[in-house]
C-alpha cells in the first residue's frame, strides 16, 4: 500500500484501474447476469408462434355435429319422458272415467230392477183388484 518515496510514481488513475479491475469485472458480470435474467423473464411473456392444426375446421364441424346429435338425443329423451307422463295421466283419467261409467251403469241397472219390481207389484195389485171385482 505504501510505496517508498523513491519508488516510481504511478499515476492515480492507473492505480485506481488496477485496484478495482477485478471488482469491475465482477460488477459487470453481475449486471450482465441480471440483464440476462430480466430478458429471460420478459421472454416468457412474449407470444410464441403457434402451430395451427390443419384439421382444425374439420374437427370444429365434427364437434358441432356431435353436439347437435347429443342435443337431439337429450330432446328426444325429454320428449319421451313427457309423453310417458302424459300417457300415464291419460290412463288414470280413462280408468276413472271407466269406473264412473260402470258405477252409473250399475246405478241405472238397480233403478231398472226397482222399476221392474214396482211395476210387477203394481200389476199384481191390479190383478188382485180385478180378481176381487170378478169374484163379487
Amino acid at each position: 500500500m505504501f510505496a517508498p518515496r523513491n519508488a516510481e510514481r504511478i499515476p492515480f488513475a492507473l492505480t485506481k484501474d488496477l485496484m478495482f479491475s477485478s471488482q469491475d469485472i465482477d460488477h459487470s458480470q453481475r449486471q450482465k447476469t441480471a440483464a440476462d435474467a430480466k430478458a429471460a423473464l420478459l421472454a416468457k411473456f412474449k407470444p410464441r408462434p403457434t402451430n395451427t392444426d390443419p384439421r382444425f375446421d374439420e374437427r370444429a364441424t365434427l364437434r358441432a355435429a356431435e353436439l347437435a346429435q347429443v342435443r337431439q338425443a337429450r330432446n328426444d329423451a325429454r320428449d319421451a319422458r313427457r309423453q310417458s307422463v302424459a300417457d300415464a295421466a291419460q290412463a288414470v283419467i280413462d280408468t276413472e272415467a271407466a269406473l264412473a261409467a260402470e258405477a252409473l251403469s250399475a246405478k241405472r241397472g238397480e233403478r231398472k230392477e226397482r222399476k221392474a219390481l214396482s211395476a210387477a207389484e203394481a200389476k199384481a195389485k191390479r190383478d188382485a183388484r180385478y180378481a176381487a171385482r170378478k169374484a163379487r
